[in-house]
């Protein structure tokens, strides 16, 4: 047994929970569709009260799947993972960024920070799927851009192809004259 399953014990107490909480809104419903009052809605027809009784089942299940990403909006909010949702869940990473595609907040693009080498600046930036880029302009004038697809895995990756670009744009000294 994994630690979220439940004893049959734990179950029986379920059942009985839901169930309860079930009858006065399976009643008020019937109230509401038949006019007669909640104490009543045993004497309608057996279909009729089954199917007021899988009304309010479809009420709970809304409500079940809004408290749902409710805790997985918080869990996310505390840090969690979306490979860790989907664990809990019994599901892939992928399906719970579906499931709830709002739980997991992203960072937001972040500057790691400049570099200024061969009297050229560049700044590397952290794209929002987390990989690495850079934008920079040489000593020569020259800009170059490696920040749209971001392709670096780390900062350091990004960095030295910042750097190499730099020295490649560096001023000659022959050329400061």
């Amino acid at each position: 047994m994994t630690a979220s399953e439940i004893t049959p014990e734990e179950q029986a107490e379920l059942d009985k929970a839901l169930y309860d909480a079930l009858n006065p809104l399976a009643s008020a419903i019937r109230s509401r569709e038949t006019g007669l009052s909640a104490d009543r809605m045993w004497d309608a027809s057996p279909v009729e009260v089954a199917l007021s009784v899988l009304a309010a089942w479809k009420v709970m299940d809304g409500e079940v799947k809004r408290l749902t990403e409710r805790a997985a909006v918080t869990a996310g909010s505390y840090g969690a993972s979306y490979e860790q949702l989907g664990a809990v869940w019994g599901i892939t990473r992928q399906g719970a960024r579906k499931k709830w595609p709002d739980a997991v907040s992203r960072p937001t693009p972040a500057t790691a920070g400049a570099l200024a080498l061969f009297g050229g600046t560049a700044e590397l930036v952290q794209s929002p799927s987390g990989g690495w880029g850079w934008t920079g302009r040489g000593a020569d004038g020259a800009s170059g851009t490696v920040a749209e697809r971001a392709p670096y895995a780390t900062a350091e990756e990004a960095a030295a192809h910042a750097g190499a670009f730099l020295k490649e744009h560096a001023l000659d000294v022959d050329d400061q004259s």
